[in-house]
């Protein structure tokens, strides 16, 4: 097994970190963790184009943060690795500290 340098390590991060980066993109995992679904399921969920969220699950793709599976006729999306979901998690208590930080030095 090759050992990542950690040019390729930060390389790979700096990539998944733009990936989820993007609004969307966080809905759209948030959504797929709860079930994975086919894109019209997603975007009718989420109230978006189903154009848009296809160009968003081609980036997850890409990322190999999402992985899709075809059945019969129809192709669906899940998260590959859920541990996403948990970093997205932790990402917010820091943002809900930051933003409650702030707050607290404007009164």
């Amino acid at each position: 097994m090759n050992i990542p340098t950690l040019d390729e390590l930060s390389l790979l991060h700096q990539q998944i970190c733009t990936a989820v980066g993007d609004p969307k993109r966080i809905q759209i995992l948030y959504a797929l963790h709860e079930q994975p679904m086919h894109v019209s399921a997603l975007a009718d969920l989420l109230g978006m184009p189903q154009p848009t969220v296809s160009r968003h699950l081609g980036i997850l793709r890409e990322r190999s943060l999402v992985i899709n599976e075809r059945e019969g006729a129809t192709v669906i999306y899940r998260v590959r690795d859920t541990r996403i979901i948990d970093v997205l998690d932790t990402m917010r208590q820091v943002l809900r500290g930051v933003l409650e930080t702030r707050a607290s030095k404007l009164t």
